[in-house]
């Protein structure tokens, strides 16, 4: 044990880029002792840390191996206990799909001290930089985000009536998705867009219509992903920025991604 004592931030990276990291979550970084990160974190945040920060990756990314919740619940205690500065660094915000709760149930039953950090959310994030607002006073004035992990568990007549959708790992799910609210009386022309490692130099995004989407991004790579559905999707036309070509996927169903970010 140390005479310093230990406390666990669990910070939000954001979608991606060190640039859409907050200043806070960028501070904090400077002064780890130990970071305990997920796979989706990008590489350049490990960059920020001390040369002597200890680095655990845990994993957490969707169809592959990763550390156990309970097995890293007590890496954050063990650590806290030595004196250490540590920081759970998880992509977008941590309130957002994150599963903050088992590791926070963990800190206060060891009687840890800890803070929650916020961060940008993906689901936020990857439509404004794919050119798409979630909101509209026409088109959209309300969305609803979900995860669709377990797509079984979903009221989809429910969520087929509101106006715009953002999806978080839904991409193994997409065809379900589809069927599933073209069941629900949505209309085959919605627009679809879906935005592949948004807010990094690898985004890519496809556009097409719940009857198309699925057959344009068949063989493709998707994950990690954000899925927008709905009328603003249109928007998209209009509103992209200056640096990003726009080609007509939506009206020809053309099958390679419509944008990609250098």
């Amino acid at each position: 044990m140390t005479g310093q004592k230990g406390k666990v931030y669990l910070v939000g990276a954001g979608p991606g880029d060190v640039a859409y990291l907050t200043v806070k979550a960028y501070n904090l970084l400077g002064n780890a002792q130990v970071l305990v990160y997920d796979a989706l974190v990008d590489v350049e945040l490990l960059q920020l840390v001390p040369p002597d920060c200890l680095k655990l990756e845990m994993g957490k990314r969707g169809g592959q191996p990763s550390t156990p919740q309970k097995e890293i619940n007590q890496l954050l205690v063990k650590y806290c206990r030595q004196g250490k500065q540590v920081i759970r660094l998880k992509s977008g915000d941590p309130f957002i799909f994150g599963r903050c709760t088992a590791e926070i149930e963990a800190l206060k039953t060891a009687g840890c001290d800890f803070e929650v950090v916020p961060g940008i959310s993906s689901a936020l994030a990857a439509p404004l930089l794919a050119g798409i607002p979630l909101t509209d006073p026409v088109m959209s004035r309300c969305f609803a985000v979900l995860t669709a992990h377990d797509p079984d568990a979903l009221d989809w007549d429910a969520l087929s009536r509101i106006e715009t959708l953002v999806i978080l790992m839904g991409s193994k799910h997409l065809p379900e998705i589809v069927s599933q609210l073209l069941r629900h009386q949505r209309s085959p022309h919605t627009p679809v867009a879906i935005a592949r490692w948004a807010g990094t130099s690898q985004q890519q995004v496809w556009t097409g219509t719940l009857e198309t989407i699925v057959e344009q991004t068949s063989g493709q790579l998707l994950s990690p992903t954000v899925i927008v559905i709905g009328e603003v999707v249109e928007l998209r036309r209009y509103l992209q920025f200056e640096n990003i070509s726009l080609d007509n996927s939506l009206a020809t169903g053309n099958t390679q991604p419509n944008m990609t970010e250098k």
